[in-house]
């Protein structure tokens, strides 16, 4: 115990604390001070998974239209578009929801939207991957919780 009592005078004295009991506190602020002066508050991309792993189901995707796992594919697609879409509602940046809404709607299993022209779907699932990818990078948000 008396080493411990010791390390927090040495560490009060290189901090310029000379108060009884205050020790630990300015020097637990003083520390956090220059942690949040060296890591200035940056943007989260809150869509950013989920737009990730959209990407990739699409593109397996593209290659499986009209077999049978094509309906798996078209529940993971309506899913984290509709995902996607309350993640960036959420954030007040509704406007990305402009285009993850058809691709719901197009993608989705209960009442399926048959495209007979199967080269014309999979140039569909190219297009809705990137513009998952671009709402899982354009979607961001900057507060002053975040640390990372």
């Amino acid at each position: 115990m008396a080493g411990r009592q010791e390390a927090v005078a040495v560490v009060a004295v290189a901090a310029g604390s000379s108060a009884p009991g205050g020790e630990l506190d300015s020097v637990q602020t003083g520390i956090f001070e220059r942690v949040s002066a060296t890591y200035p508050n940056r943007p989260r991309r809150v869509a950013l998974p989920a737009a990730i792993l959209a990407a990739l189901v699409l593109l397996v995707g593209a290659g499986v239209v009209g077999t049978e796992i094509f309906t798996v594919v078209r529940y993971v697609v309506s899913i984290l578009a509709l995902i996607s879409v309350v993640l960036v509602w959420q954030v007040r940046q509704w406007w990305w929801a402009i285009g993850l809404i058809p691709i719901a709607i197009l993608w989705n299993p209960i009442f399926p939207i048959e495209i007979a022209d199967i080269q014309l779907f999979q140039g569909l699932h190219y297009t809705a991957a990137l513009v998952f990818i671009a709402v899982g990078v354009g979607a961001r948000v900057t507060d002053s919780t975040s640390r990372g």
